[in-house]
């Protein structure tokens, strides 16, 4: 798919209904930035593996984001704030296409989904004390509905999907998988 039908399908294409667990609650907010490169004339999906020394979710695989801060305007802001410190990803060279709707999480977080192209390529410096390592998923691989698994699981009595994708030696779950999940169904609707 090229940068241009993608962007295409994105405006486009009928949203997906589903947000994540109703949680009673109140959740932090959050954003990330789930962005998309072009390499070798493929896009491909920007990922990293969470810093193996974190509290939460050490070693996991996610979105460059983070906790909204008092000084962001608003989610956009968070979400290209934290890829600049995480991956030392330009603001200026991030075209933002859109939001999806919150995300709920089990972890106590409402995250906002921030949909973007990077314009050009960069060279990545990566912050250790947030992140061990950064990669690229290409797209064609994650359209494939064969390379996306959701297993139910009850929890309080409750059904909930759980997503999960193998892509070589990465194992992404949880919200990361659903997220992305829920893009490639979008973009692949046919209607």
């Amino acid at each position: 798919m090229t940068l241009e039908e993608f962007k295409h399908r994105y405006n486009l294409m009928i949203l997906p209904d589903d947000t994540g667990p109703v949680i009673s609650h109140r959740l932090r907010q959050a954003a990330v930035l789930v962005a998309f490169i072009e390499q070798k004339q493929e896009l491909h999906l920007i990922l990293t593996r969470r810093a193996s020394h974190l509290r939460a979710h050490p070693g996991q695989i996610s979105f460059p984001g983070g906790k909204v801060e008092k000084s962001d305007k608003n989610l956009e802001a968070t979400a290209l704030r934290e890829a600049h410190e995480e991956i030392a990803l330009a603001i200026s060279n991030v075209e933002v296409l859109g939001q999806y709707p919150m995300f709920n999480t089990f972890t106590g977080f409402a995250i906002a989904p921030i949909i973007g192209v990077v314009k050009e390529g960069f060279n990545p410096i990566l912050d250790p004390g947030e992140v061990d390592e950064l990669f690229t998923v290409p797209l064609s691989f994650l359209l494939d509905p064969a390379n996306r698994v959701v297993k139910h699981f009850m929890r309080r009595g409750i059904q909930y999907p759980v997503y999960f994708i193998q892509y070589q030696e990465y194992f992404i779950w949880g919200a990361t998988a659903a997220m992305i999940d829920r893009i490639c169904r979008q973009i692949s609707y046919n209607g």
